[in-house]
């Protein structure tokens, strides 16, 4: 009987038994290797991984048990930490609404200083460990005692409006276009409660908001001036013009002094730009003016809260006149 190689009896030479090339792959997952070898911390058995393991037990040790639920802050609110700092919010007006204590410094004298101010303003006392308050102040200086701030409230447009239909003075509103400083902003507020403006108005973005900072530089004028925060300056000056405001920019290219200001006898809106930039190209077109204040001709520009302190000073010079 003839076979597939011609004649009766022959074989291939070379023929092997076993998988045949193009076999579909059925062993090509026995073939692929394992990855790539893991760390020697990753492998249990290794004594990198003991080690790892110790140092994970460790820092969770060190970090202590989580904060009382009690503890915890709310959105928006923030902390003054340490004697002083705390005495001195205290004594400036800062709202708070809960006082943080380590027990054991109850007789020292600036600590029950505190503690009454708490009694008076009928704020919680809460007693804490030192460990508790040096994970609520992310390790600050706090020496054993931290007052609770909340978030400002701010002042509607139209209050700063009406604030000044109670009084004789024509109105004055200040204005900061992109100041970021809130430092810049707390001297600002001292400046406007000093010559009796009205209020004072920010916009949303690209503006320091009123923090722990802007209350402590402030002096406590927080509390007295109230603050209007706006999406869109432009929108809340044009807003102003249409209530028979008038708008002044600050720039040191102004086509006026500040001192010779004609319109300081009318309700006014001095606006002031940022230190770097000066007022932005729409917040400048919409002023009505744009005053300067002279200064020594070696100095580029003055810092903008010294700016608007001092052109508050010249408008109440002139209102006084």
């Amino acid at each position: 009987m003839a076979n597939h190689f011609g004649r009766p009896g022959a074989i291939r030479k070379g023929a092997k038994k076993g998988t045949k090339v193009g076999s579909g792959g059925q062993r090509r997952a026995a073939l692929e290797g394992k990855g790539p070898t893991p760390k020697a911390e990753d492998r249990t058995y290794h004594p990198a991984y003991k080690r790892k393991k110790a140092a994970e037990a460790a820092a969770a040790k060190a970090a202590g048990p989580k904060l009382r639920g009690i503890l915890r802050l709310p959105a928006g609110h923030e902390l003054i930490a340490g004697r002083n700092p705390v005495v001195e919010a205290v004594s400036s007006g800062i709202p708070f609404t809960r006082v943080f204590v380590v027990g054991a410094l109850a007789n020292d004298d600036r600590v029950a200083e505190i503690m009454r101010a708490a009694t008076r303003a009928g704020a919680p006392l809460l007693e804490v460990t030192r460990s508790e308050l040096d994970r609520m102040t992310d390790g600050a200086v706090h020496q054993g005692v931290a007052l609770e701030v909340p978030p400002y409230e701010y002042a509607e447009l139209d209050e700063l409006v009406e604030a000044s239909y109670d009084s004789a003075r024509p109105g004055l509103i200040v204005a900061l276009d992109s100041v970021t400083d809130p430092h810049n902003l707390g001297a600002v507020l001292r400046s406007a409660s000093a010559f009796r403006a009205d209020g004072v108005l920010i916009p949303e973005r690209r503006s320091a908001s009123v923090n722990v900072t802007v209350w402590k530089v402030s002096a406590g004028a927080v509390a007295r001036v109230p603050i209007a925060r706006e999406k869109n300056l432009v929108r809340a000056l044009e807003q102003l013009k249409a209530n028979g405001y008038f708008v002044v920019g600050l720039a040191g290219d102004g086509d006026q002094s500040v001192s010779s200001l004609s319109l300081a006898d009318v309700p006014l809106v001095l606006v002031t730009g940022s230190e770097g930039k000066g007022l932005s190209r729409l917040v400048r077109e919409t002023c009505d003016a744009v005053a300067s204040i002279p200064i020594a001709s070696d100095m580029e520009s003055l810092n903008a809260a010294v700016a608007t302190g001092i052109a508050l000073y010249q408008v109440d010079q002139l209102r006084e006149q």
